[in-house]
């Protein structure tokens, strides 16, 4: 079974590592490997060189591959991104295995909220999953982003309204490793016990952006577990018939 990883700069992914170790665990002949796109217009072309089973999609093609593909689940088109693609019965279906490794890391956590009033740090793909698993749990939910954007909030807005928020999630790829210095734009500051500080991002373990809320009281979690668990939502879908 042919499987993959595309997206645009993939040097230091988790999937490949990840799926390879699950595979010759499990003693089974499957290939997964990454393919760097410059545009996701090459990705027809990639189509052609190999019998591909399925692929993870990683940034910045989240929302872009959609185009290119025949059939999108009920998750896809409400969130307006996906992760996950499969081919089967002669034709690409599109998924989203992210909303659901969210959600899983979330219940599996021991923090629970107080009011359910989340902030969302970005506005791209994984921040859609997020918003959409979000409201599913019945989280009020609010994005914020350097952009103007119709409902959504500045970051200079939403900086003096931090305790208003009882679950804060960067979405965005500010920290990671190597650049692990970069600070998610909006800084913990005040009081912060009770509340969760959620980074996507698993390397480093703690983000600049966790290590300052956890010093004001904040319980934080990075996003390895849900990669693990969207990781093996995606393997489900690979492997169903």
């Amino acid at each position: 079974m042919e499987l993959g990883l595309i997206g645009k700069s993939l040097s230091h992914s988790f999937s490949k590592a990840y799926f390879e170790a699950k595979f010759e665990r499990l003693g089974l002949d499957y290939r997964y490997s990454n393919y760097e796109l410059a545009q996701i217009d090459d990705f027809p072309k990639l189509l052609s060189q190999k019998n591909f089973r399925g692929f993870n999609v990683t940034i910045p093609y989240k929302e872009a591959i959609l185009p290119f593909v025949d059939w999108q689940s009920e998750a896809v088109r409400q969130i307006g991104a996906c992760n996950t693609l499969v081919y089967r019965q002669g034709r690409w279906e599109a998924h989203n295995t992210d909303y659901l490794g969210f959600t899983a890391s979330l219940q599996n956590s021991a923090w629970r909220a107080n009011q359910k009033r989340a902030l969302i740090l970005g506005t791209g793909g994984a921040a859609k999953a997020v918003h959409f698993a979000l409201e599913k749990l019945g989280f009020t939910v609010n994005l914020v982003s350097r952009k103007d954007q119709e409902g959504v909030l500045k970051y200079s807005q939403a900086q003096s309204l931090i305790s208003h928020y009882d679950l804060l999630v960067n979405t965005t790829p500010l920290g990671t490793y190597p650049l692990v210095e970069e600070l998610a734009p909006l800084r913990p500051e005040g009081r912060l016990e009770g509340k969760l500080f959620y980074d996507l991002i698993y390397n480093p373990e703690k983000t600049a952006w966790l290590k300052l809320a956890e010093a004001r009281g904040a319980q934080i979690m990075n996003g390895l577990s849900m990669l693990e668990l969207q990781a093996e939502a995606s393997y489900e879908i690979w492997t169903a018939n």
